[in-house]
This record gives C-alpha cells, sequence and structure tokens, in this order.
C-alpha cells in the first residue's frame, strides 16, 4: 500500500544568490544551480526559500545543499506554502491536461505520460500512465518526502492499481538517492502490461528497461513516420522493441529489417509483430548500428526507408561536437543505404542538441553523402510532453521526415 508521507516541518533554508543571478528565478526558470548561490542560512535539505542578493524573496522550492542542482523550484508567490495542498493542485492540473491534449482518442491510446517534471511544476518527477500502471521516475532526493501525496493522488485521479517507482540513475549517482527509500511508494517492483497506440498491441515492463519501460514521446512520430513507408523495405536502426516497426508493418511495408545491441529488445519487438500480426516480411538481427549500416552501404544493399531513432548522442555540454559527428554518421550511412527517392525519418533526443543543431546536421549528412535531400516534416514532442517557454531543457526530441534524391 502507498504511504501518505507528511511532509516535513523544520525551518526552511534561506539561499541568498550571487549580485546578478536572480534574472532566471525571476522569468519562472525552476532551477536554481550551486554556482548562482551566494550563501546558504539554516541550510537543510527540504524546503528553501531563495532571496536575491539585496533581500528580496524570489520564489521557494526544495533545496539540496551541497548538490550541483542547489534548489529545484515549485512557487513564485510568496503567500503561497509547499505543501500537500500546493502538491495536490499541481498533479490535479498535470492530469487536466493530459484529458485536453487526449480527449477524442478513445481505445486507440491508452498510455502517455502523465506528469513530465518540470514542464507541469513537479520538478523531479516523470510519471507515465501504461494502461492500469503507473511507472514513475524520481530524479530528486529531497522530493521523497512529498510522494506519498503525490501518488495518492495520481491513483485517484487514474484508477490505477499497480504502481512502479524508480530512481534516475544520475540522481542515484549525482544526489545519493538511496532507491530502496522509494519502495514505501509503491505497490510492485515491477509489472508487465499490454497497452495500445495508435491502435496496437505492446507489451511493456515497468520498472525495468529504458525509461519507465518504454519510449511514449515518440507516439505520434510512429505514425507519422509509418504514413511513408506503404510499399517500401524499411530498416529500422536502433529499433528497441520495434514500436516504429509495428506501426509502419500495419501501413503496409513491403519487408522491415531491424537493428539494435540488445538481443531482449529485439525479443520482444519480434514478439510485437506476432501479436498484432504484421502482414509483411520481419527480420530482425543484434548488430552494432553505424558497423552494419557501413557494411551495408559496402555491400550495395538499399531501402526505400530508412528510420533512425538512436540513444542520447550528448548528456553534456563538452560532448556537443563530439554527438554531433555521431549522429552526422549514421544520418551519412542512411542516407547511403537509401535507393534515389527514398525516404529518412531521423530523431535525436539530446536536449542540449537543438533543432537548428540538428537540421544543420542533416545537411552535413547530406553534403557528405552526396544526396539531396529535403525535409518534408519538422517532428518534436506529443502534447503529454509539454515545453515549458522558460524552461527550453524541457525541449529534447526532435525529428524529421526527409527524401534523398
Amino acid at each position: 500500500m502507498i504511504q501518505k508521507t507528511p511532509a516535513p516541518t523544520s525551518t526552511p533554508s534561506r539561499v541568498v544568490l550571487k549580485p546578478g543571478r536572480e534574472k532566471p528565478v525571476l522569468h519562472g526558470h525552476p532551477w536554481v544551480f550551486s554556482g548562482a548561490v551566494a550563501r546558504w542560512e539554516h541550510e537543510a535539505e527540504g524546503v528553501a526559500e531563495v532571496f536575491a542578493s539585496d533581500g528580496r524573496w524570489l520564489a521557494r522550492g526544495l533545496g539540496l545543499p551541497g548538490a550541483s542542482l542547489a534548489v529545484r523550484l515549485f512557487s513564485w508567490n510568496e503567500s503561497e506554502k509547499l505543501d500537500a495542498a500546493l502538491l495536490l493542485g499541481l498533479a490535479d492540473r498535470a492530469v487536466n491536461r493530459r484529458e485536453l491534449a487526449l480527449a477524442g482518442r478513445g481505445t486507440e491510446t491508452d498510455s502517455y505520460r502523465l506528469v513530465y517534471g518540470e514542464a507541469d511544476g513537479l520538478s523531479g518527477l516523470i510519471a507515465d500512465r501504461y494502461a492500469g500502471v503507473l511507472s514513475v521516475e524520481v530524479s530528486s532526493k529531497a522530493l521523497v518526502p512529498y510522494l506519498g501525496t503525490i501518488m495518492h493522488r495520481l491513483r485517484e485521479r487514474t484508477s490505477a492499481k499497480t504502481v512502479c517507482v524508480a530512481a534516475a540513475t544520475d540522481a542515484v549517482e549525482r544526489e545519493g538517492l538511496d532507491p530502496a527509500a522509494l519502495r514505501p511508494f509503491a505497490t510492485d517492483e515491477s509489472a508487465s502490461v499490454s497497452i495500445r497506440e495508435n491502435g496496437f498491441v505492446l507489451e511493456v515492463q515497468c520498472g525495468s528497461g529504458q525509461k519507465t519501460g518504454y519510449f511514449l514521446d515518440q507516439r505520434e512520430n510512429r505514425r507519422r513516420a509509418a504514413a511513408y513507408a506503404k510499399g517500401r523495405r524499411v530498416l529500422s536502426a536502433y529499433c528497441y522493441t520495434g514500436g516504429f516497426d509495428v506501426v509502419a508493418g500495419g501501413a503496409g511495408a513491403a519487408g522491415i529489417v531491424g537493428i539494435d545491441r540488445s538481443e531482449p529488445a529485439l525479443e520482444l519487438a519480434r514478439r510485437h509483430h506476432e501479436i498484432n500480426r504484421t502482414p509483411c516480411p520481419v527480420e530482425y538481427r543484434r548488430a552494432d548500428v553505424p558497423a552494419d549500416l557501413r557494411r551495408m552501404a559496402q555491400a550495395g544493399e538499399r531501402f526505400g526507408m530508412v528510420i533512425l531513432d538512436p540513444p542520447r548522442f550528448v548528456a553534456a555540454s563538452a560532448q556537443k561536437e563530439k554527438g554531433l559527428r555521431a549522429y552526422k554518421d549514421i544520418n551519412r550511412l542512411a542516407m547511403e543505404v537509401l535507393e534515389p527517392g527514398g525516404i529518412l525519418a531521423s530523431f535525436s533526443c539530446s536536449g542540449l542538441v537543438s533543432a537548428a543543431d540538428f537540421k544543420m546536421m542533416i545537411g552535413w549528412s547530406s553534403v557528405d553523402a552526396h544526396r539531396r535531400v529535403r525535409i518534408l516534416e519538422t517532428l518534436g514532442q506529443p502534447p503529454d510532453h509539454p515545453v515549458l517557454a522558460v524552461f527550453p531543457e524541457s525541449e529534447y526530441l526532435k525529428g524529421v521526415i526527409a527524401e534523398v534524391e
């Protein structure tokens, strides 16, 4: 049974910023980094009041002294307490946004992002709904005392019977978040559930695998990419459990080849085609994607469509140049294995790579591949992954569908 943990009652910390560092907070950015902090007063983990260097009150959040991300902000209203009422209101508004964004879908889709951290005002919390299961990822140690209240409300609003809660890997390493501290908020450590996405049936293992169990953020992009698959032999690179492939097969692809390094993911991809009775030949193989793309290009193997959905190549600013080169390499190789007039559906989930960077990279790839490329569609995140206008970090997914002559 999920515990409702009472909020701490200790004296709030007072966090005073360095001169000139208050502007992001005044604009509503939900993070305060340690480099912007001049000093802590009443230093303690928990509620923190943030002040400008001249003594002006700015915002209220949850502080973690010693962490790089020092304070996660929840309120910019001085009279508003950081308590159960505030958190319940934020949780309710997050659910209401999804009901509005996904209205009219009926039984076609029963799984979506319910809470998207900072974009929903709940910094450090991701909650995805997979049919009757809630799969939650926590990335803030300071949020743990409040989880019971939030989870209780999310279960009330969704009627979820099962809840899985996991600690984000970087939070364990960066903040010392103890995964064992999250067990009281879960009903199960893991859960297997069948979901519906775009009318197709998929099996998801919550509490393990990538993200909260599946890549829900590509739901709309899978449907858009599939619109170009009819009559084409499709290569799906970094295919994972075959989300793009099942929809492409249902849309009339002439055949599908999927490659990924994870054999368990490939086994589940094969299972998804069996469940959905994909009406075309399907082949999956375990391989290193860049090496296999290079091999196919050299062997003269050609496809009518290539889908590239790689993992995050850029996790820090220092990795950006190297990461863009990696994106350019795989996109150039994808263009080389496309037949004239073929379709490339290419994506990046690296938040530090902007949409402009990504399109520039596509251009560089086309020059190196000696192919003329026309971008037909520009893709991004679905409405259950909203972007907070003053928080560009919440916009991370970008993609293009392009014709390659």
